[in-house]
């Protein structure tokens, strides 16, 4: 079975390289790396083009056009795909995803067809962050779940392990989110078509190296795109 990992990156060079090492050292059988790299000018997409050189399980996707966090994540999703994925990890490329849970989520999509790296269920945490980033983010999860009807309570996270069938399913060329919002996109339209998901404990950690992406102006995006998800629902754009 493949197992590909797909990673959007901008701007990740200082972790890109060492994030990638440590997806393959995990030892799974048949596992590749997909970096969906949106040209980064910091030279993140020239290092994994030479990773790629050396080892024919890492892949390079540098996006010229179209970019954004969710035409990455579309593409990658579409790339992966093309070439035979049987499961789909999707994951940032700043270590706030611990590669260390890829084995878990493998052994727990035997009983699913989604499983999401989740900080709020028992075991898992998101301690790195301060507290009002924790209760903003928690209440932006309620607002979500109240609006969309999805029973998911980490619903932003974008640490997660698709079944090829999923994709099968959900038509990725006709996504409409262009930002960070993909992820909730992805998620309503998991909900929509009755994929059976499943959360397990993770541990968050915030960025050591780098800058955040992730800003009050995202969440506040990511509410309004509640609110056009669900008008879009009932206009037929959404199924």
């Amino acid at each position: 079975m493949k197992t590909f990992v797909m990673i959007p990156t901008y701007n990740e060079r200082e972790n890109v390289e060492t994030l990638v090492k440590d997806i393959l050292k995990l030892g799974i059988e048949d596992i590749s790396v997909v970096v969906a790299d949106d040209n980064s000018p910091d030279g993140t997409w020239e290092l994994v083009e030479r990773m790629s050189r050396e080892n024919p399980n890492i892949h390079l996707l540098r996006r010229m056009k179209r970019h954004g966090r969710g035409f990455a994540g579309i593409d990658g999703f579409l790339y992966c795909f093309r070439q035979g994925a049987d499961y789909i990890v999707e994951m940032d490329g700043d270590f706030s995803h611990d590669p260390k849970h890829i084995p878990e989520m493998l052994r727990e999509i035997d009983s699913c067809d989604v499983v999401i790296g989740s900080r709020f269920v028992k075991g898992g945490s998101d301690n790195d962050r301060s507290i009002y980033r924790t209760i903003l983010t928690r209440l932006v999860a309620l607002y979500v779940r109240t609006l969309l009807g999805v029973k998911v309570r980490d619903v932003s996270s974008g640490y997660k392990l698709f079944k090829r069938k999923v994709f099968e399913k959900i038509d990725l060329e006709d996504m409409i989110s262009t930002g960070p919002s993909v992820v909730l996109e992805t998620l309503y339209k998991l909900t929509l078509n009755g994929f059976k998901i499943k959360e397990v404990p993770i541990r968050f950690v915030d960025r050591r190296l780098g800058s955040t992406k992730l800003d009050i102006i995202t969440l506040l995006e990511t509410m309004v795109m509640v609110l056009k998800l669900r008008k879009w629902k009932k206009l037929g754009r959404i199924k």
